[in-house]
């Protein structure tokens, strides 16, 4: 039974619609909170990821700083590779009063926060590297259980919608991770701190506002430690519209991290621009302000034609190019001309791509499993981007190398848009 409160919110009573597919449109403010949540998440991830553990890692050694940050990069995300189904996992089974995804939010924004904060003290690459699993396990729990709360609430005809603002919420995290970066002007360990703030300033609104229907008992799966495991494993055979969207997905974000892994190093040493954290913020503001806007617009054009696939393909394609920007004018003109091509491409891929993802999932009762492996598309890239890159930048030609790669794998992506056949 439901029923809406002065808000109008729907109201999920115990065990009645927690499984259901959602039919009522959500509110503005749960809307907001889902926003301002995924502002606080990519501020804790890409402030340190696009500038302060490259700091802390030349710090560490100058000479050495390539591979060290490929090191931490690499352990975090592969921490990562577990955390996003795991909690969603998690997630799926639990009956708090809270409703299934909110004690997981908490949970993962404190281990993000203790993990940020002991960044900024971190006495050896060893501890880094450890600090940064723990932010990584932490913020991708939290992810991966607001992630799962859109499928969970929001009817199909508007997630173009919600993706666009989600995403918006995503990109304006990447901004203020960039500009607190740039503000703390080479203070890494203050930077992990201000990040650790963000995190917990961008959870406390959805723990209040997110309205997370609750599981009954009754309506909880069985557990048993080998469907446990087993469940990790979505069959492409049984299910190959979720496989191919997979696919898609990890390979457009390998191209993607290809692009920003080095971007500091990037303007160091090949564009030799003279205040290069300055440069990253700059150019994450071009390319932040481009992804919201076209995020946005994205995600409703979607919603009102009906369609995701060419939208994902042409911006696969975008992006790919902004890439090949880079490749072949690395200057600082270049480089400007790329960020703004890659917001342009990359916010309507964020908004569609995520629609269509919410539309091959293939069960209600494991959403935030099921999510936890889409966004393994995204974490697993940060496990091979450092593996692929490293050596292209030091040993195989360099940066013009690193990013004709990145948009060939991109390209890839939206070749492979087209083997789903349950959306259009």
């Amino acid at each position: 039974m439901t029923q809406k409160d002065s808000e109008g919110f729907l109201q999920q009573q115990p065990g009645s619609l927690a499984l259901a597919e959602p039919t009522v449109n959500v509110r503005h403010r749960w809307t907001t909170s889902i926003v301002v949540v995924n502002v606080g998440i990519n501020a804790a991830f890409f402030g340190p990821i696009q500038v302060l553990l490259g700091q802390q890692a030349a710090d560490f050694s100058e000479a050495d700083k390539e591979g060290i940050l490929a090191l931490v990069t690499g352990a975090g995300a592969a921490v990562s590779l577990v955390a996003n189904p795991l909690f969603g996992t998690f997630s799926d089974r639990t009956t708090s009063r809270f409703g299934r995804r909110v004690p997981w939010v908490f949970i993962g924004a404190l281990l993000g926060t203790i993990g940020l904060i002991g960044l900024a003290g971190a006495p050896s690459v060893a501890a880094m590297a450890l600090l940064w699993c723990l932010v990584q396990l932490g913020a991708n729990g939290a992810l991966a259980a607001t992630t799962a709360a859109i499928p969970d609430q929001v009817p199909v005809r508007q997630r173009g919608t919600i993706g666009g603002l989600a995403s918006m919420g995503t990109v304006a995290g990447i901004l203020v991770g960039a500009a607190i970066a740039a503000v703390v002007a080479g203070n890494y360990s203050l930077g992990f701190i201000i990040c650790a703030v963000a995190l917990v300033a961008g959870m406390v609104p959805y723990l209040f506002l997110a309205n997370d229907p609750v599981l009954s008992s009754k309506d909880k799966p069985p557990f048993t430690w080998l469907n446990f495991v087993k469940g990790f494993w979505i069959s492409p055979r049984r299910y190959p519209d979720f496989a191919w969207a997979w696919i898609t997905r990890f390979l457009v974000n390998v191209g993607n991290h290809l692009v920003t892994l080095y971007l500091l190093f990037f303007l160091t040493d090949a564009v030799g621009f003279e205040n290069p954290e300055f440069g990253v913020l700059i150019l994450t503001g071009i390319y932040a302000v481009l992804t919201l806007i076209t995020a946005v617009i994205g995600g409703r054009w979607t919603d009102r034609v009906g369609k995701r696939k060419p939208f994902v393909i042409a911006s696969s394609a975008i992006i790919a190019l902004a890439a090949l920007i880079l490749a072949f004018f690395p200057t600082w003109t270049g480089a400007l001309m790329g960020a703004a091509v890659l917001g342009i491409g990359y916010g309507v891929y964020l908004a569609v791509d995520f629609a269509l993802l919410t539309q091959v999932l293939p069960s209600a009762v494991s959403r935030g499993k099921d999510m936890g492996v889409i966004n393994v598309a995204n974490s697993l890239p940060q496990v091979i981007a450092p593996i692929i890159a490293w050596p292209l930048v030091t040993i195989f030609g360099g940066y013009v190398t690193l990013y004709v790669v990145a948009a060939v794998i991109g390209l890839l992506g939206a070749v492979f848009v087209v083997k789903i056949k349950s959306v259009d």
